[in-house]
């Protein structure tokens, strides 16, 4: 078939130098300007809504960009369009205005935009500060500091307060206020839980996903142990320490392609989830064994590359969707504005180096060899992250939102989550194609017309390191237990899931494995097969599905003949990583009493620039795993 719509404009692009990223970024600031309003202050890329106004969500589409701008013309970068900005904040922050963002009340959106703005501050000051007017510098020193005395999130939020007195401290205001600066770094270093992990918010919170990471908590550690270490020396430091201890952790969610294991809220950012990485160089951290400033400036090169090479991440104009591989508005959030996708711009912070530093010095390596086909339990974010095989992925267990977020169970619930297959959210609540139950297990008592999958998790830890244990309480007379077991060397492309289910009522029971590209060579639906071929095989308590991007499989282990294996062609956008996919699914019934389910899944993806797994998969796929002794001993 014709690939004609398959290509972006920035595919060709190397992104191997300094001067290779800067095009790629100059490529998505041009495309904005259409978009801006005449007095510059807003950015309109679209008519959805948010649960915020809609001048906030202008202003998202002006402050974010503001990080890649700002780092590029902090490294000695030239960019004419900066003028639009200038005359944005002037205008932006001018009651008098008709484009004014509007005051900053408690809890408000334009609180989160301050924080691109004092980046912006604090390393562009030449830039973006001194061609303002005097009456500009005052409506925005004025508009920044009215934050001060507002109520905000008990979450990372209280970084872009930080950020916003950071950057009126740099330069000279009188409205930066030392002391909220304090107690709101004070309150930050109270989510701090150890191993270099924060929590995103107090004690009892647990949530740690990218942005207790590159989003938000280590990335804003990163940046203030910079342009902070001056005047908060002791401080700079620990946050520099809590870095390298964390780096050894988070290099586990990426691929060797580049790719970033999708977990969590807010994956419209795309590359900002591999902007710690940047973050590290700026700050001049050296990077822990076995990585290397070569090991860290691939890291984050590579997942660059990798969404340049993405069609579906950009309209027709350059500007980005609203999505994550293709456009999706099915795993968004309701504080997804047409201008979100732009804190991706915060994985451009390497601009601001010079040429000299290690970061660019450095020739570009690998993914680690040290790394690679391991197992690693990851203790504070309860996950085991695995790349056995080829395959990188972690299994989950125990995380949760700690406030209403859509489709939170598919972003925080499920068993486990592939840098490849990704997982998938619901697009309705009628049928079980509709669930995109991936990686989970759904139960309905009611024949199916309703279904739970896990969201929020109980009692979850690890047992002798070995594996994760938890319950889940869909109903109140209705208890299960999971034990999740990684991959071995003996069945490298396997893990485990054994399920203990009490029950009072009768349920009927899908489990899934991983989500797969669902066509076949001809791009029509998969059809069934057998051996290596694409297509999708049935059979007794099995499932598979072989396609470009690989192959998927479920079994049941135990002796259980009517669990029964479907390759489910799931709804249309449910997965985040292919609009069409065939979900490999397992489906019982079970009357009340105790249960056990004994699942193996099986995954494999292709390699970048092949088409399917790599020949001879079947011989893995013949292999079985073997459940530990010490869960066999429990199973009934």
């Amino acid at each position: 078939m014709s690939h004609f719509a398959n290509i972006t404009p920035f595919a060709s692009n190397p992104i191997s130098t300094k001067a290779e990223l800067a095009q790629y970024l100059v490529g998505l600031l041009d495309p904005l300007a259409p978009h801006t309003s005449p007095g510059g202050s807003r950015i309109h890329l679209g008519f959805t809504g948010t649960h915020y106004d809609e001048a906030a969500a202008q202003l998202e589409g002006f402050s974010r960009p503001i990080w890649g701008l700002a780092s590029f013309l902090a490294g000695g970068g030239s960019y004419p369009g900066v003028e639009r900005w200038v005359r944005g904040f002037a205008n932006g922050t001018n009651p008098d205005h008709e484009e004014f963002w509007g005051n900053m009340r408690n809890k408000d959106q334009r609180m989160v935009e301050c924080s691109a703005i004092g980046f912006a501050l604090s390393v562009a000051q030449t830039h973006v500060w001194d061609p303002l007017p005097p009456e500009g510098k005052r409506s925005l020193e004025e508009w920044l500091g009215g934050m001060n005395d507002k109520e905000m999130p008990n979450t990372n939020w209280l970084w872009f307060r930080v950020f916003a007195n950071l950057g009126l401290s740099k330069v000279g205001s009188p409205r930066f206020d030392a002391k909220r600066m304090k107690a709101d770094l004070d309150h930050l270093d109270t989510f701090y839980i150890g191993d270099g992990w924060s929590r995103d918010g107090p004690e009892g919170v647990v949530q740690l996903d990218y942005y207790s990471s590159s989003f938000a908590i280590q990335y804003a550690q990163l940046v203030y142990s910079k342009l902070a270490q001056g005047e908060d020396p002791e401080r700079a430091e620990e946050f520099r320490n809590r870095a390298r201890k964390f780096a050894s952790d988070f290099v586990h969610y990426f691929d060797e392609e580049g790719r970033a294991i999708p977990f969590g809220r807010s994956l419209t950012y795309r590359a900002a989830m591999a902007s710690f990485w940047g973050a590290l160089a700026f700050a001049d951290v050296e990077p822990p064994t076995p990585l290397t400033w070569g090991a860290v400036k691939g890291l984050l090169l590579r997942n660059l590359r990798y969404w340049a090479r993405q069609p579906g991440a950009y309209n027709s104009d350059g500007t980005f969707t609203i999505g994550f591989v293709y456009p999706n508005h099915n795993m968004t959030e309701n504080y997804n504005s047409p201008g979100s996708p732009y804190w991706f711009c915060k994985s451009f912070i390497t601009l601001s180096l010079s040429e000299s530093h290690p970061f660019w010095f450095s020739p570009e390596e690998p993914y680690p060899a040290a790394l690679r086909n391991i197992v690693k339990p990851l203790y504070k974010p309860l996950h085991i992250a695995s790349n056995l095989g080829g395959h990188t992925y972690i299994l989950s267990s125990g995380q949760q939102c700690s406030y209403a977020v859509k489709q939170s169970a598919a972003k925080y619930g499920k068993f486990a989550y592939s840098s490849a297959f990704g997982y998938s959210v619901p697009v309705g609540s009628l049928t079980l194609e509709e669930y995109g139950g991936d990686s989970a297990l759904a139960l309905s008592d009611d024949n199916g017309e309703v279904w739970k999958l896990r969201r929020e998790t109980k009692e979850a830890r690890f047992e002798g390191g070995k594996w994760l244990r938890s319950m889940w309480y869909p109903w109140p007379d209705v208890s299960v237990e999971t034990w999740l077991i990684p991959p071995t060397p003996g069945a490298p492309l396997w893990h485990l899931r054994v399920h203990r289910i009490k029950t009072c009522r009768t349920l009927l029971s899908a489990e899934g494995g991983w989500a797969i590209y669902g066509q076949g060579a001809n791009d029509r639906a998969l059809e069934p097969s057998t051996g290596e071929a694409f297509g999708t095989l049935e059979n007794g308590s099995e499932a598979r599905a072989a396609s470009k991007a690989g192959v998927s499989g479920i079994v049941e282990l135990r002796e259980r003949p009517s669990r029964k294996g479907k390759a489910m062609r799931t709804d249309a956008n449910t997965n985040l990583m292919v609009p069409r996919a065939v979900l490999p699914t397992l489906m019982d019934e079970h009357e009340p009493g105790d249960i056990w389910l004994v699942t193996a899944v099986f995954g494999l993806p292709s390699i970048e620039g092949r088409e399917g797994a790599t020949p001879g998969w079947e011989t893995e796929w013949r292999k079985r795993p073997v459940v530990p002794e010490e869960i066999a001993a429990q199973i009934a």
